[in-house]
């Protein structure tokens, strides 16, 4: 049903600081969340991934309440969340292009089913040429990739999940300018296959190009909506 809420939370809370926020996507929709550095994007998300803890409010998945008390609750439900600071949350610097690309879909595995070598390889393939990912091969350690081409190396590792919903945040960041349209591009085409994105960005002329509604937020609240042209 395109019209259905792939995901909504009311009056969502965490211990971040951020007031208590309402939030729907639909199926294929690409929103994003405005506001000033600090204003509680990254805030709003994290809450509805779990990354921090939560102290009030429900979310549904399609229509179901479900609990999110930490990211692999969120990741079952179809959630992925590419964080903001990718070096710190992201990469795993000295693992591969390939054990990089593979690892959030492993932890939803479990680790006692390890992926075969093969298996890896074939994975890492797909996605090194998808996304096209400059790197030697699939072995070189990610840390030595290029900024743009490690966060294509996150994303991949989102993509992998096959997620219902992706919650990017600021995905463009001190990347160069390619891939960066590459990248706003890739968000149209995975919205247009039915896929929910939210995207944060503090470049507004970004935004505007990618999402269809914009949640505005300043000193850490929820102050109002934007869509349409």
């Amino acid at each position: 049903d395109a019209d259905q809420n792939v995901i909504e939370a009311e009056g969502l809370q965490s211990n971040a600081g951020i007031k208590p926020f309402n939030f729907h996507i639909k199926k294929g929709e690409v929103n994003g969340f405005a506001g000033l550095l600090g204003s509680g994007r990254s805030e709003c998300v994290r809450a509805i991934f779990g990354a921090d803890h939560v102290v009030a409010g429900t979310v549904k998945v399609k229509g179901k309440k479900v609990k999110i008390s930490k990211p692999i609750d969120a990741m079952k439900q179809g959630i992925a969340y590419l964080p903001e600071d990718r070096k710190v949350d992201g990469i795993v610097g000295d693992l591969s292009v390939r054990d990089n690309i593979i690892l959030a879909q492993q932890v939803l595995r479990g680790f006692f089913r390890p992926f075969s070598k093969s298996e890896a390889n074939k994975i890492a393939a797909e996605y090194i040429k998808l996304l096209e990912i400059k790197t030697a091969s699939a072995d070189t350690p990610i840390k030595s990739l290029s900024g743009g081409n490690q966060q294509k190396c996150i994303l991949a590792r989102w993509l992998l999940t096959h997620p219902d919903y992706l919650i990017l945040d600021e995905p463009t960041r001190g990347i160069d300018i390619g891939t960066k349209v590459e990248i706003q591009k890739l968000v149209l085409k995975l919205a247009s296959e039915g896929m929910s994105v939210t995207f944060i960005s503090s470049e507004t002329d970004e935004m505007l190009r990618t999402c269809s509604r914009l949640v505005v937020m300043r000193d850490r609240k929820v102050v109002g909506e934007i869509s349409g042209s």
